[in-house]
């Protein structure tokens, strides 16, 4: 009987590796870490990644944090930790239906929104309108992992996680930056799939739109229920990105992930269809600007008393703004909510849901 060896675990999976697509990335053949480290002997240098993520303090505290609705009361409304498997899953279904790698996929998208503040995209546009320097969650997410949790990931999930944000403009409009491996491509995409179709469900939930009331194109092309619509998007990212896969017999090919024409329009008919019915309903702005006028006095009071901060989630070198802005996006909603209620915000109290959880970040 041949003896064990480790060598031979990490040699085998290497080889899987390399039956990827020749468009793939391969840990082996990437750019490494900052600090360089030993290599695991039964996990690729992805597959790494994507463990040191899963067991961070930042991606347990995404239960707790808003995707649309803040501070849900309800069992089944969308979190970010609920929406970042759901990317992670759509996003492992494309690149290996395009033999990519599916390591290197799974883990930008489960730290691809680490770093989203409470309150969704209110509690980020106020950071970004306090913060001297702006505030973007892709950036403050790639803050997170790499300065903050020091996970010291590979280059490749580095750059997946900060160019993984959108514009309202269209799926594939840019504005921020395009991830340097497919894989990262197929991560910015399968979030605007989880997204725009998970947000339906909660806006029928809340009451804010009837499924029936999508737009007829919506139903022509993408489908009538959820499962449907997420299945026609995903079959048709596949079909036109094949030649990712390496097996496109015209050489010339051009290797990128798209959608066709069609359902690349209809699902931003969708998505500009949720943003003027759900996302900016001005029958929510009062509940918008209440999260936050609640993310505006957190920061500005720890701006002013750092000391009060009582985390190890902040780097105590940085200028009190920074250490306040990390320290506020890092809380989930109800910690923003009962904090902000103890240091006396009016609003805070009429968001406060019960059932508060000391869920700081430390």
């Amino acid at each position: 009987m041949p003896q064990f060896n480790f060598a031979t675990v990490r040699r085998h999976l290497e080889n899987r590796e390399a039956s990827l697509s020749p468009h793939a990335a391969r840990s082996a053949a990437g750019r490494g870490r900052a600090v360089a480290e030993e290599p695991s002997p039964v996990r690729t240098e992805f597959q790494r990644d994507r463990d040191r993520i899963i067991h961070s303090k930042a991606f347990r505290r995404l239960k707790h944090k808003t995707q649309v609705f803040i501070a849900p009361v309800g069992d089944h409304f969308v979190t970010r930790l609920t929406h970042t498997l759901e990317v992670a899953q759509i996003a492992r279904t494309i690149t290996r239906a395009l033999n990519l790698n599916e390591d290197l996929a799974e883990a930008i998208a489960l730290a691809h929104d680490i770093g989203h503040p409470p309150f969704g995209h209110a509690g980020e546009q106020a950071l970004a309108d306090l913060a001297p320097e702006g505030f973007r969650h892709a950036e403050q997410s790639l803050r997170v992992v790499d300065k903050l949790e020091r996970l010291n990931l590979t280059l490749e999930v580095l750059d997946g996680i900060v160019n993984s944000s959108k514009v309202r403009e269209g799926i594939f409009a840019e504005a921020w930056g395009v991830p340097s491996t497919l894989e990262g491509q197929v991560v910015k995409v399968s979030d605007a799939v989880a997204y725009i179709n998970h947000d339906i469900d909660d806006a029928v939930r809340a009451g804010l739109i009837g499924e029936n009331e999508l737009p007829r194109e919506v139903h022509d092309i993408l489908g009538d229920r959820h499962s449907q619509r997420i299945n026609t998007l995903v079959c048709d990212i596949v079909e036109a990105s094949w030649a990712a896969a390496g097996e496109e017999p015209d050489a010339d090919a051009e290797v990128a992930i798209r959608m066709s024409d069609d359902v690349a329009a209809a699902a931003n008919v969708l998505r500009e269809f949720m943003f003027q019915r759900v996302y900016l309903l001005e029958d929510r702005q009062e509940e918008t600007e209440q999260a936050k006028n609640v993310v505006r006095v957190l920061y500005e009071h720890y701006s002013q008393h750092p000391e009060e901060i009582e985390s190890d989630f902040v780097i105590l070198d940085d200028p009190p703004w920074q250490r306040a802005a990390d320290y506020v996006a890092g809380m989930t909603d109800r910690y923003a909510l009962a904090t902000a209620a103890r240091l006396g915000a009016p609003t805070a109290a009429g968001l406060l849901a019960s059932g508060v959880t000391d869920e700081r970040p430390r």
